[in-house]
């Protein structure tokens, strides 16, 4: 079994990324192997709608000049999918947004029955607004999306202030147990 976090920011070592690790370090204790690839702040670009990827059917992108054809395998192969973004005006990065458009339609049906959930570092506001996006994919994709004990949002702006909220980090440890105890059940 393998879950995949997937961090939108492009602050190395920020908010989001404690937020993930948070949910990660709680699979890893169940035994269940874990990574963690960072596209934030990364060359990626969105879908360009050609469709050529589906003629091709080799689980590539045809357009082969930024680093999703290098990570697609890691999310074809993971059994979870964890995304991870801050709130940008109440939605994700781009650079995330950029992959959830692009994997969906190079993967298609290679997504069902994974286990998904969203994870969102904000300010102030938009997180139940960001998860809803990300689960978009999921659902469109016949994915089994996983909550925690309230919304998977934590509350920072600067580095590493995500930390002091101490709900968060409680309820991410807690989404990392809900994803473990699932992928057991489902293998």
């Amino acid at each position: 079994m393998k879950v995949l976090a997937i961090n939108g920011s492009p602050r190395k070592g920020g908010n989001t990324e404690i937020l993930l690790n948070t949910v990660l370090e709680a699979i890893k204790q169940e035994g269940i192997e874990t990574k963690l690839i960072r596209v934030g702040g990364k060359n990626i670009h969105g879908c360009r709608g050609c469709w050529a990827c589906r003629k091709l059917n080799n689980r590539k992108c045809v357009f082969d000049d930024d680093i999703l054809n290098d990570i697609l395998e890691d999310i074809f192969t993971a059994d979870a999918l964890v995304f991870g973004t801050p709130s940008y005006f109440s939605d994700m990065t781009p650079e995330l947004k950029a992959l959830i458009d692009r994997a969906g339609v190079v993967g298609g049906d290679l997504f069902k029955h994974k286990i998904g959930a969203a994870v969102v570092a904000q300010r102030r506001g938009g997180g139940p607004a960001v998860q809803s996006s990300i689960h978009h994919m999921f659902l469109m994709r016949e994915m089994i999306i996983v909550g925690s004990t309230y919304w998977n949002f934590g509350i920072g702006r600067e580095k590493g202030e995500v930390t002091g909220d101490e709900e968060a980090i409680a309820n991410m440890k807690n989404l990392g147990q809900n994803i473990a105890w699932l992928l057991k059940k489902i293998n």
